[in-house]
Order: structure tokens, then C-alpha cells, then sequence
């Protein structure tokens, strides 16, 4: 794989860092690498859990990749669950018969921040983690499932207040809200999500898979609530608003490593 780095620390536990550089921008290679990971997830009899984590410190995953012209998913097949590709990545990660961790540290915002409301159990740096859903301050309401996935993990309002005012939340807001499950100092943090992943490692797959099925009975959208997401998402990146935020936010830096898209959540804003 290209983007994903799989590290398989024994046969129960894999590690998966996400490396696209400068900022771990989220399109459409990565949609067939995750589609690929996830494949092998499901048919490994072994695997329990599975650590995603990012080889920059800075970005976790920046947001979707708004320059790419997804042409590298034109010969895969449908996606599986009859979703968008993205949307079918998360929803299919959502119901991974196996635990995932997102090791939190740096920036995921949009894309990004969809992707860790897919996983399982989110742990995060206390000193190095922003997260967000920007997409509102550039007139695009987010389409890859966080109207769907937040109001359950955080309560109505605290799901309205993180999406309507696009800005960042640092570590400890984040597990104050319950946007994450817990942060943790970043000189601890990899010892302590390696110690708890090799300890849900050592239990039994079928169990899990049985334990993580009711919660996800009772806890996950429907995936009927998605398809009007993401095709309003679709339809309003073509308007006029959010052309010409597009336009001035590329001008200053979008998609390039630098005060923009580490401010973002703050700068979104000024287009």
C-alpha cells in the first residue's frame, strides 16, 4: 500500500498508519486502500484490533482531498454497502468485526474527523490534538456522515455546536464533550494505546464481534440517513459560495503544509 503502513505486532493486533504526505489528505487512493485493509480485516479469523495512527505528528488525516479527481477508484468495484466510496468505507468500518482504535495526534478535521467518528475508541494526544468539522464556514454542510455520527456520541447540542461553528476542539474539550474517549499527555500516549490494544488483543474474535454487534445495534445510524448527506455535500461544493471559497482558501495555502492548514479551523473562515 502506498498510504497505509500495516505493521502486524501479532497476529490479533495490527497497526495501520496513515502516510500521505505533507498533510495525510484523505481521497481517493486512500479509499482503496482502506477497502482493501478492511477486506482482509473481515476475512482474517485471528484479528481483534486494530490501532490507526499517523506517521506525521501533525495531521492525523487534514480533511478530504478536495483537488483529487477520484479517477483511481474508476475500475474498482461498487462499493459493498451501496454508499458513496467514502461513506462506504466508514460504514463498513463502523461495523468491523474487530476493535478500532484511532491513536489521535495532530489535526483531522472534515474527512478526518469522520473517519476517527467511524472507529470504535478514540484516544488522543492532550497537547497535540485539534479536531473539527469545518466544512459549514466554507457552505458545504458535512456529507461523510458526522450530522448522522456525532449527535450520538456527543447529544444533540454539542453535535450542533461542533458542526455549525466549523472550528477546531482542542484534546481537552474534545473529552469533555466526548468527542474522544479520553486524551492522554503525548509522551504517554503510545505506551498506553499499545498496553490497551495487546490487552483486547489477547480476547476472543467471535465474543467481540458479538459484544460490538449489540452496541452497534443500539448506537449506530441507520444506513439510510447517509445517501442525502453526502449528495447535498455533493451538489453544494459546485456552488457559487463554495467555488469561491475554494478559490481564496487554495490561493493561501489549502492542501499545503503551513499556517493555513494548521489554523484552519480559526482561518476557515476569511474566503
Amino acid at each position: 500500500m502506498a498510504q497505509i503502513n500495516i505493521t502486524k505486532e501479532s497476529p490479533s493486533f495490527w497497526r495501520a498508519s496513515l502516510d500521505n504526505p505533507p498533510i495525510n489528505l484523505f481521497g481517493g487512493q486512500l479509499v482503496v486502500e482502506m477497502r482493501a485493509l478492511l477486506d482482509a480485516a473481515e476475512n482474517d479469523p485471528e484479528l481483534t484490533v486494530i490501532v490507526f495512527e499517523s506517521a506525521n505528528p501533525d495531521y492525523f488525516i487534514a480533511h478530504w482531498d478536495l483537488a483529487d479527481d477520484l479517477s483511481v477508484l474508476a475500475n474498482q468495484p461498487p462499493p459493498v454497502t451501496g454508499q458513496q466510496p467514502f461513506v462506504d468505507v466508514m460504514v463498513r468500518l463502523s461495523k468491523l468485526p474487530v476493535v478500532t482504535i484511532s491513536k489521535i495526534r495532530g489535526r483531522a478535521r472534515g474527512a478526518g474527523s469522520e473517519f476517527l467518528l467511524a472507529t470504535d475508541i478514540r484516544f488522543a494526544s492532550r497537547e497535540r490534538t485539534l479536531i473539527g468539522q469545518f466544512e459549514m464556514s466554507t457552505g458545504v454542510p458535512p456529507g461523510g456522515g458526522a450530522p448522522s455520527r456525532l449527535p450520538r456520541l456527543v447529544g444533540r447540542g454539542r453535535a450542533l455546536e461542533i458542526l455549525v461553528s466549523a472550528e477546531d476542539f482542542d484534546g481537552d474539550l474534545a473529552e469533555r464533550y466526548g468527542y474522544v474517549n479520553r486524551t492522554i499527555p503525548d509522551a504517554e500516549l503510545d505506551d498506553f494505546v499499545t498496553a490497551f490494544a495487546t490487552r483486547v488483543a489477547a480476547f476472543d474474535r467471535g465474543a467481540l464481534a458479538e459484544m460490538k454487534g449489540w452496541v452497534n445495534a443500539i448506537t449506530l445510524p441507520d444506513d439510510n440517513e447517509f445517501p442525502p448527506q453526502s449528495a447535498t455535500f455533493t451538489a453544494r461544493l459546485g456552488s457559487a459560495r463554495s467555488q469561491r471559497w475554494a478559490a481564496g482558501a487554495f490561493a493561501a495555502g489549502l492542501q499545503q503544509s503551513g499556517d493555513l492548514e494548521e489554523r484552519l479551523g480559526t482561518r476557515s473562515v476569511e474566503f
